[in-house]
């Protein structure tokens, strides 16, 4: 195992090369040029040239992403100018956020969807099928940021169980209780979508697997029907939705961007929308650049947590 993890870990330096030039080239293609991004288009072609220089991109593109790159390697992602501080700094604060609500929202849509899927697989074609099938086509179909504006009118604001925006209360907030609390609506709202999906490829995978020889072998030996399922069926179907856990973390991710502004969450979705209406290129940049390398290490845990079910799947 330690040997598939190191060749995948091997695999994933182009990869991340590529980000990393995906990344910088979102400061080369902006229309005009980072200064005019930052100065406005009203700009005198003096103070551009000016702040070209102070920044560095007046050099030509390999030298400058060169540069970009050695200063990546250190840790330093730049100087954020509307915030005045470094960008690794507010990336990072704004990170330890993000990954409560999307670390939160990964494991409820994966509990749920299993959950949901196990059940209707087994119930297929039943009344329990039907309505989780119902259930998850409308979770699908609904924009997130919309059933999160209905969720905030009917649990904040009819009903006030729950707190509308924020990651604490403004007065005496601050405890575990309080941020959990906070944390109950954009955390569904984010992982509806998700759920759905999961719920879905794991109904087609345990219907599957339902199907095999093996398993009508274990019923014929005796074995109860909830052993058949847990440690027979549930454990080969688990091999093909694994993968697909790590996927959805991409639609996590990027929902949280949306989601995070719908609730005020301040993680690091709600600072790229704040970046990009002052239009601070640098702190976009670090903000794309660690949810695209967080992206890939989940995948890539994905990876290898199939390949724990399936030794198979090493070769």
């Amino acid at each position: 195992m330690a040997a598939y993890i190191f060749k995948r870990l091997v695999a994933l330096i182009p990869v991340l090369f590529g980000i990393s030039i995906i990344v910088f080239l979102m400061l080369a293609l902006i229309p005009g040029g980072t200064a005019v991004a930052i100065l406005g288009p009203l700009a005198s072609a003096e103070n551009v040239a000016k702040l070209n220089q102070e920044l560095g991109f007046d050099r030509p593109l390999i030298e400058q992403y060169l540069t970009w790159m050695g200063n990546l390697l250190h840790g330093d992602l730049g100087r954020s100018y509307s915030l005045k501080r470094p960008v690794a700094d507010e990336v990072f604060e704004r990170f330890s956020a993000t990954l409560i609500l999307a670390g939160t929202s990964l494991v409820l849509c994966s509990v749920l969807g299993l959950l949901a899927g196990v059940v209707s697989a087994v119930r297929q074609f039943g009344w329990t099928d039907r309505i989780v099938t119902f259930v998850v086509l409308i979770g699908i179909s609904m924009p997130s940021f919309w059933l999160g504006l209905l969720l905030i009118v009917l649990f904040a604001v009819e009903l006030r169980w729950l707190p509308a925006s924020g990651m604490v209360a403004v007065y005496g907030g601050g405890g575990l209780l309080d941020v959990v609390r906070h944390l109950i609506l954009p955390a569904f709202t984010l992982a509806v979508v998700a759920t759905g999906v999961i719920a879905r490829l794991t109904r087609t995978a345990m219907l599957e697997v339902l199907r095999q020889d093996y398993i009508r072998t274990a019923r014929a030996k005796g074995l109860s029907e909830r052993r058949v399922i847990a440690r027979h069926a549930f454990k080969a179907a688990l091999v093909n939705v694994v993968p697909l856990i790590g996927v959805q973390t991409g639609l996590v991710l990027g929902g949280a961007v949306y989601i995070e502004t719908v609730f005020q969450w301040p993680g690091i979705g709600r600072m790229l929308v704040d970046a990009i209406s002052t239009r601070d290129i640098l702190l976009v940049q670090g903000g794309v650049l660690v949810l695209a390398v967080s992206y890939v290490l989940v995948n890539l845990v994905a990876d290898v947590v199939q390949t724990m079910l399936d030794p198979r799947l090493k070769s």
